[in-house]
């Protein structure tokens, strides 16, 4: 029998051969020091690395999946308390059993930027200061700066 953590990489040796019985799990690592963490051999750095990686992969499907099933759940319950508090966004708290439910719709605004730069351009014109009527931020995307 051997340990959960086995090498995966055949170029490190066997594929099968386990690491040592006192090998960390990363259900150890919040209790090690970084200096023991980074003390450890590369390979074993790299397996932990593998799967603490599939760990999370595998976390956030089940977050979405769970995520999804709550809205199934409870997003025509929570449209509901929303219409009947006259509201279109914002958080609604409603029952189930001995559960509080709290639904939370944030309002997004999302603006057309063309028209928005070309309300711009006519406060501006107008002799105003664009500044005191909206928040203007400059964005230089990676690839335009390397060109």
């Amino acid at each position: 029998m051997s340990t959960p953590i086995q090498t995966p990489f055949p170029d490190r040796g066997d594929t099968f051969m386990p690491f040592p019985e006192n090998t960390p799990t990363p259900d150890d690592l919040p209790e090690l020091d970084p200096k023991e963490i980074a003390d450890l051999p590369v390979e074993m750095l790299a397996v932990l690395q593998h799967e603490i990686d599939a760990r999370l992969r595998r976390d956030k499907a089940a977050k979405a999946r769970l995520d999804g099933a709550l809205s199934v759940r409870y997003a025509d319950r929570a449209i509901e308390e929303r219409r009947a508090a006259a509201k279109d966004t914002g958080t609604v708290r409603f029952h189930d059993g001995d559960f509080t439910v709290v639904a939370d719709l944030p309002k997004r605004v999302d603006w057309d930027q063309a028209q928005l730069a070309a309300m711009v351009e006519r406060i501006r014109a107008a002799g105003n200061d664009p500044a005191q009527y909206v928040d203007i931020a400059f964005k230089v995307p990676e690839r335009k700066y390397a060109a």
